[in-house]
């Protein structure tokens, strides 16, 4: 769109160019009917005269200030043999451009220098040369160029700040979102962690309890906490690697077809996970990541409070919205236990988990159960997701 844009303006500058020398050489050709000093000169001089005011504005989005000079010096020439019966308007968009693409280092200067030219040569023209007013209608036409180039000038000017801010604010919002994808970094890492360091920590909390009773089934959560160690590590290692470098080796995006080994590491934690996932075809990628991750989050919540006990997730969608709910029983009693039920420390899953329905325009819902548990609800919009 941004070449297509290109080439209309510089047709609308070829146009302007082709009229601004057409006017200029129909005032060259004027008689002196009217009363008023007119040109005359050849008729040639007057068509070169006119080339030289009009034609280098086709090219003034290339050669701003070249084209500047050209025309202020034509223009000149045109005001000192009684041609022009305008106000400088060849000079004015030249100007325009000036401000709006010169550095003002640069603009700054070349308005200081256009201004007492053009305006010094159209007094010496109207009241000097051919006299046409008296020195206060002299100053009157002289003022009302100086307008004309002055505001072109300024506009440009204005235009230039105008996009430079916009610029900033560009820049700005890039930082946001640099900020934003590590904060999703973040996220990422925080559901690696937080998830597989809940199963740790509860096998662990197993293996010292029943060490000495029943041996194999500490042997039983020592093995379970070695792999999830090697599993957590794994993971880690591809995350941090994307952000090193861009060669580092990728593995799979978290998908919903992983739901089985969130519910299959949750049951070695002491959770009976009854799963149910149901029209999920063709969900996005990020879409699936994000139901992925609040599951395993969901999950890990309550492994972390809640275990052993049952839990039951349900992922459907249809036409309208994408549903995710979780629920537990809560945890057994002490006594059912035999012993008192460890809580772990809480962290930041359900603030994350809101996140991720709030970035997808969704709801998020979680509290404590009145039949006993946790419940967590969880709604996407399905528009544009399939």
């Amino acid at each position: 769109m941004k070449p297509r844009r290109q080439r209309h303006l510089h047709a609308l500058d070829l146009g302007a160019a082709l009229a601004l020398t057409a006017l200029y050489i129909g005032f060259a050709r004027l008689s002196a009917d009217d009363g008023q000093p007119v040109y005359t000169g050849p008729f040639w001089l007057g068509c070169l005269i006119a080339a030289m005011v009009g034609l280098p504005v086709a090219v003034r989005r290339r050669w701003p200030l070249a084209v500047l000079v050209a025309v202020l010096a034509a223009l000149v020439m045109a005001s000192l043999l009684d041609i022009p019966r305008e106000p400088y308007a060849a000079a004015g968009l030249a100007a325009y451009l000036v401000g709006l693409a010169e550095p003002a280092r640069r603009s700054v200067p070349a308005l200081a220098v256009t201004l007492p030219v053009a305006c010094g040569a159209v007094y010496i023209g109207e009241a000097v040369v051919t006299p046409a007013e008296d020195w206060r209608g002299a100053v009157g036409v002289a003022g009302l160029v100086l307008l004309v180039i002055g505001g072109a000038w300024g506009t440009g000017f204005t235009v230039r700040g105008r996009r430079a801010e916009a610029a900033r604010e560009a820049g700005r919002r890039s930082e946001r979102a640099l900020d934003e994808e590590r904060l999703r970094i973040a996220r990422e890492l925080h559901d690696i962690v937080s998830h597989n360091l809940s199963l740790i920590a509860v096998k662990a909390g197993v293996a010292g309890h029943v060490a000495e009773a029943d041996p194999r089934e500490a042997r039983a959560a020592l093995k379970v906490i070695e792999e999830t160690s090697r599993a957590a590590l794994a993971e880690m290692r591809r995350t941090l690697g994307v952000l090193r470098t861009e060669g580092a080796p990728l593995g799979p995006v978290p998908d919903l077809g992983r739901l089985d080994l969130l519910a299959e590491e949750a049951h070695r934690a002491g959770v009976d996970v009854d799963l149910t996932v149901h029209a999920v075809e063709g969900l996005a990628e990020g879409t699936q990541l994000t139901i992925y991750r609040i599951v395993q989050e969901a999950i890990t919540n309550v492994v972390r409070h809640a275990a052993p006990t049952r839990c039951r997730v349900t992922v459907e969608a249809n036409a309208s919205e994408i549903r995710i709910d979780i629920t537990d029983e809560g945890p057994p009693s002490p006594s059912a236990l035999g012993q008192t039920t460890q809580k772990l420390p809480g962290g930041h899953g359900l603030l994350g988990m809101r996140e991720r329905a709030m970035m997808y325009g969704g709801s998020f819902e979680a509290g404590p159960r009145p039949e006993g548990g946790f419940a967590v609800s969880v709604r996407l919009p399905a528009e544009g997701n399939q």
